[in-house]
């Protein structure tokens, strides 16, 4: 079994004047490369600092994280940055696309920081969004689109790089409840083809597409179950 994130005893601490919230306190956590995983809790249960961890944009207060075999848990903020445009695809509630760019110079995006030639980045821009089913709009900017079609270039963004994981955090949560069972039905079609898929959700149904649920409670992992 090939791990993509091998966690050990992970806390992350913030300062709040005089006091210490211990917000992590010590979590193991392996995922294989291509499972398909939920993250859940309730709100203070630390799943958003703990997805902050995962995709690299926060570090620990101690612990160890080792994304691809690669310890991550002391880099710099440029050596973070770096892996993060290379190894993590995200795909965000509000989907954070630029409002003035197409829909493929917002999927090309992260090419560009990768170096890729404009020829390389728009073949592969393409290349998403027809696997999206957003051949037809690759010229419309963002407000020309509907809200499960932007979060189809979101997810297209995620991809482009062909990252170790796609993380997505209450992907659906802008959504409604058609536009929902689309974008779930996209990242099962995503798992299918050999990604590895981390979804940090509130909702049951939508944590019902994966395939092991994680739940956290009081910043540890309160149970860590298969779900098929």
């Amino acid at each position: 079994m090939s791990l993509v994130i091998k966690i050990r005893n992970i806390k992350r601490d913030f300062p709040l004047g005089q006091e210490v919230v211990k917000v992590l306190k010590g979590i193991d956590l392996d995922i294989a490369r291509g499972e398909y995983v939920a993250l859940m809790g309730p709100s203070g249960s630390g799943k958003s600092t703990l997805m902050n961890l995962l995709g690299c944009l926060d570090t620990p207060t101690s612990g160890s994280y080792e994304l691809n075999g690669r310890d991550v848990s002391n880099m710099t903020d440029d050596e973070l940055a770096e892996i993060r445009n290379k190894e993590i695809g995200f795909v965000f509630q509000t989907f954070n696309l630029l409002p003035r760019t197409t829909a493929l110079e917002n999927v090309a995006l992260p090419m560009i920081y990768a170096g890729a030639s404009k020829a390389e980045r728009t073949e592969r821009a393409e290349e998403v969004l027809s696997d999206v089913g957003l051949a037809d709009r690759m010229d419309h900017r963002p407000n020309q689109l509907s809200g499960g079609q932007r979060q189809r270039v979101a997810v297209g963004r995620a991809l482009v790089n062909k990252p170790s994981i796609i993380l997505a955090d209450e992907p659906t949560g802008n959504l409604d409840s058609k536009t929902s069972v689309e974008i779930m039905k996209l990242f099962d079609d995503i798992h299918a083809a050999g990604n590895t898929v981390i979804l940090v959700t509130h909702e049951e149904d939508i944590a019902e597409h994966a395939h092991r649920i994680i739940r956290l409670r009081d910043g540890m992992v309160e149970s860590d179950k298969r779900n098929r």
